[in-house]
């Protein structure tokens, strides 16, 4: 069994590693090389042209301005999705009390698994397009519809330049929050039911069992989620495509990398220049990971 068990192993991974090499590490390397052309797609000859783009890229304006809006996203993308997360996710197996020795969720819980997770099985172009009609400006809209029946509104979500952004970062929560639900639910399905049955006897309320138990026993899995979330947050290129006015408008103030990476690739043919951002965007993500892990090291705690 030993003598095989090498070959078996190459055999599985052989051809996974293959694609992985071929569509991933290639296409990087690839993107390395083109960062440092002046390359716009058409012609077979390449020139170099040194660290021209790198030097293009950090005076144009709207690469800061997509920077500062992954910043925001980046905060608040993780911090939204993962308290609404961790809420529900705790409403829906410990929120109901003890009953019978056993701690239980809210009435319903079952049901309410599967209404969360919901959006997850929504493709996200089909989420931007639902809620491109839900914010839409007129009576159509779902929030403006009901404002104009108060006598209000409307309010211009993604055409106001101080709300567009904080529109869309609106629905990556919306369409995240149900697989952190999800996720924090494993999680805290995990954990012995004795513990939270010794802090109950005594006296422990909900919210000393979320903050003194739930929470430090959730610890990695909350480092994971927060790296996840993250790498969402240096996306967002499908919502802010079909959502946003002119693509990343109103005057830039919803443009993110992926999106520019996208315009400087099929509206200006500059593959070199959207190969310079392109790797910018890999080394931010890179270090933010980095990062995070490092920063949110902690000893585990065992059970």
């Amino acid at each position: 069994m030993k003598h095989g068990r090498y070959p078996f192993i190459i055999g599985f991974l052989i051809v996974p590693v293959a694609i992985y090499g071929t569509f991933v590490v290639a296409a990087y390397l690839q993107a390395f090389q083109l960062s440092f052309t002046n390359w716009r797609g058409f012609s077979p000859d390449v020139n170099y042209i040194g660290f021209d783009n790198f030097t293009k890229l950090f005076q144009d304006d709207t690469f800061w301005k997509a920077i500062r809006h992954h910043a925001l996203l980046l905060v608040f993308l993780p911090l939204f999705t993962i308290v609404l997360a961790l809420f529900f996710s705790f409403l829906l197996n410990v929120g109901g009390g003890s009953k019978g020795g056993r701690t239980r969720g809210v009435w319903g819980s079952k049901f309410y698994r599967v209404v969360f997770f919901f959006p997850q099985l929504l493709a996200l172009a089909l989420v931007a397009v639902i809620f491109a009609r839900v914010y839409s400006p007129d009576e159509s809209g779902l929030i403006n519809g009901i404002l104009h029946q108060f006598g209000s509104g409307p309010v211009l979500f993604l055409a106001d330049k101080n709300l567009a952004l904080w529109s869309i970062l609106a629905v990556l929560v919306w369409q995240a929050v149900g697989f952190y639900v999800v996720l924090f639910s494993a999680g805290m399905g995990s954990i012995p039911t004795e513990i939270y049955e010794a802090a109950a006897l005594d006296g422990a309320t909900r919210g000393t069992l979320f903050f003194k138990v739930t929470l430090p026993l959730l610890w990695n899995t909350l480092q994971v989620a927060w790296v996840y979330l993250g790498i969402a947050a240096f996306d967002a290129f499908a919502l802010v495509n079909v959502m946003s006015v002119d693509r990343g408008g109103p005057d830039g103030a919803t443009t993110v990398l992926g999106l520019e990476i996208f315009r400087n690739m099929q509206d200006y043919a500059q593959f070199g220049y959207a190969s310079a951002m392109g790797v910018v965007l890999f080394f931010l993500t890179i270090t933010f990971a980095a990062l995070t892990l490092r920063v949110t090291r902690r000893d585990a705690v065992e059970l």
